[in-house]
């Protein structure tokens, strides 16, 4: 299994409800594509890395395995939805770090 991380820096003036919004939308993913197990996001999460420090958003997806987690990559929805996110982050692209963890 894969457990696929994501980091966020919102900018300052979204709103919880605008996070809610995306929160909800990528949480629908998880019955649009077979193989995601889990889908989880925690607020206010501490990241120490050279690229993102500070208190974070996160999410997680669990993928059944990697090809799982590459369907999802490239799903049109997911990536509509991406770019929602990336419009609403600190520094666009550069306000999210992601990384995969093999379970």
């Amino acid at each position: 299994m894969i457990r696929h991380f994501v980091h966020l820096r919102f900018r300052a003036d979204v709103t919880e409800a605008e996070k809610m919004s995306l929160y909800d939308a990528l949480s629908g993913l998880s019955g649009h594509i077979d193989g995601i197990v889990d889908f989880q996001h925690r607020k206010n999460v501490s990241v120490e890395t050279p690229l993102v420090r500070g208190f974070l958003d996160m999410f997680w997806f669990d993928f059944r395995d990697i090809s799982v987690r590459d369907a999802y990559l490239v799903d049109p929805e997911h990536q509509a939805i991406g770019a929602r996110i990336v419009a609403t982050l600190e520094g666009g692209a550069e306000g999210v770090f992601v990384c995969d963890v093999e379970l």
